[in-house]
């Protein structure tokens, strides 16, 4: 078959399959290119979950009719003056999404600059386009797009239900409204019903109005229960909010970065945050976190993905360390703290620490501790054998006697492997692993990281490594198997956390076996100790699951419970 040249309306209609594949697309397609018309108010309606009709109206600069007209062309844009595509600023700079939606819909733009007297009007459908008309309109503009995908039937076949496609496109709407909470949103669905509505947040400090955005998008027990970011390196910057480990998912749909002003979904953040988690919080929990990230554009590539959904970093190691000791900082610096009404951490004295589990109950060496002076108090009283009740300066503390010393421990067996490393076992008979070459070059590259955790190994040939001793934790280990867990790791993540998760479970199964037990009595010198040790040791506030370890009642909200304020 000769080759030809394809006719402009089916050139259209594939790039409308690359770029807009449902109708949460559309969404985000029409509201990025309010967002960077300068838009303040930006009022969106879906009708049959967005397939009926997608209305965007904003308050932006709007159009002429030359400019209204050049718009719906392909590769027609004001976003990139100057050519140059290392260095984007805007959301939409590729000039497909208005003639990519016109060619699969019936669509109408209307459209007046403030400057103008008179608004213009253009329609487009299934890629044939009318000429500029003049209406009636306020300064702005509106897009409407009707009977989506119209044009290519078979799409339809693969749309969902009209509620989780209403669900995806106020999704997109919301991730838009995190990064931008100097703009307002409402989105209206069926039979009038608000989706939606955000108000313009008043603040002029970014960290405040992102603040009161994200409470208002995450719930108010995000914000009570999450701790800021703002780090720097190397011409990057982290800012944003990050749930305690307490505050956890079943999954990791609630983690979202925001690159340059552009909501991504990449897996570099995935990847990041189990890494800075992994010691607070079950494998199979996630947490919270909402995370802005700006740098050089030149350093970041946002033209990797028709519909920008994904990014590539010059150095991704750099923002990946950037990302997980920005987290592991912010969540060391948290204290204790582990719900939303724990008293802030205050000073202690040096303690000393026991040299065995059962020492962490005996009384140790320490300074006074009044309550007022103390962050979990003095302890009154053991209630059903499973919880300490204390006394502070400001109400009353309740501890779980067995999670907080399974904390306790835990931390321990880490800084006993951090000193002395980890031990190894030699194997009788070296095992030798067969990978692809590059799997092979990037274990052998990190040779040295990997002994540290027990795994000695070497190359062994092209496309293969010899692995000679492992952790001695790990009896019974499938050598093979792991092995290439932590070349498939190391090329996704760019570290090796799956050795790392293997040994911490293990220390905490044994944390949580060697630990105080629910049931047993303990003495009041014993609850003293517990607690003092829990106030000097990292991470107390949490069990190595991510379940707190106590919970606190100011005075204040027991007198509300007694009608006494």
């Amino acid at each position: 078959m000769a080759i030809r040249l394809l006719p402009p309306v089916l050139v259209n209609r594939i790039a409308a399959g690359e770029v807009i594949e449902r109708p949460a697309a559309a969404v985000k397609e029409l509201v990025e290119n309010a967002i960077d018309a300068g838009a303040s108010r930006i009022d969106i309606t879906l009708k049959d979950g967005g397939q009926a009709l997608i209305a965007v109206v904003d308050n932006g600069g709007g159009m002429t009719a030359d400019e209204l007209s050049l718009a719906v062309e392909r590769h027609c844009t004001s976003k990139l003056p100057d050519d140059d595509l290392s260095r984007i600023a805007a959301l939409g700079f590729r000039g497909e999404a208005l003639p990519s939606i016109g060619a699969v819909s019936r669509m109408r733009i209307v459209s007046r600059p403030p400057s103008c007297d008179s608004a213009w009007e253009i329609t487009i459908e299934a890629g044939q386009k009318s000429a500029p008309a003049p209406t009636g309109h306020p300064p702005g503009t509106r897009v409407e797009v009707r009977d989506l995908f119209f044009a290519t039937p078979a799409r339809l076949k693969f749309l969902k239900t009209p509620r989780t496609e209403r669900e995806l496109a106020v999704d997109a709407v919301r991730r838009l409204a995190m990064a931008y909470p100097g703009i307002s949103f409402t989105v209206i669905g069926d039979d009038e019903r608000v989706l939606l509505r955000l108000a313009a947040a008043a603040e002029p400090a970014m960290a405040i109005a992102r603040r009161v955005r994200l409470a208002a998008l995450l719930g108010r027990d995000f914000a009570e229960n999450s701790v800021e970011i703002d780090a720097a390196r190397s011409g990057f910057r982290l800012c944003g909010l990050i749930g305690l480990p307490t505050l956890n998912r079943a999954l990791p749909r609630d983690q979202y970065l925001v690159i340059n002003g552009r909501p991504v979904r990449d897996k570099l953040l995935v990847g990041a945050v189990r890494g800075a988690y992994q010691d607070v919080l079950a494998r199979d929990r996630h947490p919270i976190v909402a995370l802005f990230l700006d740098g050089p554009p030149d350093e970041i590539d946002v033209n990797v993905h028709p519909a920008k959904a994904e990014v590539r970093f010059r150095d991704a190691a750099l923002i990946r360390g950037l990302i997980v000791g920005a987290l592991r900082n912010a969540l060391a610096a948290a204290g204790h703290r582990a719900s939303s009404t724990f008293p802030q951490p205050v000073a202690t004295p040096s303690l000393a620490f026991a040299e065995s589990a059962n020492d962490f109950l005996r009384p140790v060496a320490v300074a006074p501790l009044a309550p007022a002076e103390t962050l979990l108090g003095t302890a009154r009283a053991q209630l059903h054998g499973t919880y300490i009740l204390a006394e502070t300066a400001s109400g009353i503390v309740l501890v779980d006697q067995h999670a907080a010393h399974e904390r306790l421990v835990y931390e321990r067996m880490k800084e006993a492997l951090a000193a002395r490393g980890v031990a190894r076992q030699a194997l009788l008979l070296p095992e030798v692993v067969e990978l692809d070459e590059a799997g092979a070059a990037r274990l052998a590259a990190r040779a040295e990281e990997l002994a540290e955790f027990g795994l000695l190994l070497e190359p062994f040939g092209p496309g293969a490594v010899v692995v000679r001793e492992v952790p001695a934790l790990l009896p019974g280990l499938d050598v093979r198997s792991l092995v290439r867990d932590l070349a498939d790791e190391l090329a996704e993540w760019g570290d090796a956390l799956a050795l790392k998760e293997r040994i911490e479970t293990v220390c905490g199964t044994l944390a949580c076996h060697s630990s105080v037990r629910a049931g047993r009595h303990l003495s009041p010198p014993e609850m003293d100790a517990l607690l003092r040790q829990m106030e000097a040791t990292p991470n107390s506030g949490q069990c190595n699951h991510g379940r707190p370890t106590y919970v606190a009642l100011d005075l204040a909200d027991i007198e509300r419970l007694f009608g006494r304020r």
